[in-house]
């Protein structure tokens, strides 16, 4: 006799699971060996790293000033900071 799932938040696809469900699971990387191994390579290093990864402290507001402006707000600190920095280096 199959066993009728609990359906949550009316989610049909994607029923709780049962203590059968738990028992019956696998690791990943044992059912998808391949799949996980290339997942797990993530991106790869660079070939010439152009970018030190570094702990920078910011005021709140310019914090919530850059991330407003949407996708690739790090890289717009790292403009706008290179922008400042060729205007100081003429001043010098």
């Amino acid at each position: 006799m199959k066993q009728i799932k609990k359906v949550i938040n009316g989610d049909t696809e994607n029923p709780e699971w049962t203590a059968e469900d738990f028992r019956r699971s696998r690791p990943a990387a044992e059912v998808l060996p391949e799949i996980v191994e290339e997942y797990r390579k993530g991106r790869g290093p660079q070939k010439r790293p152009k970018k030190v990864q570094t702990t920078l402290r910011l005021s709140p507001e310019v914090l919530e000033f850059f991330k407003m402006q949407g996708p690739g707000w790090q890289k717009k600190i790292d403009e706008a900071l290179k922008e400042w920095k060729r205007v100081h280096d003429k001043a010098a």
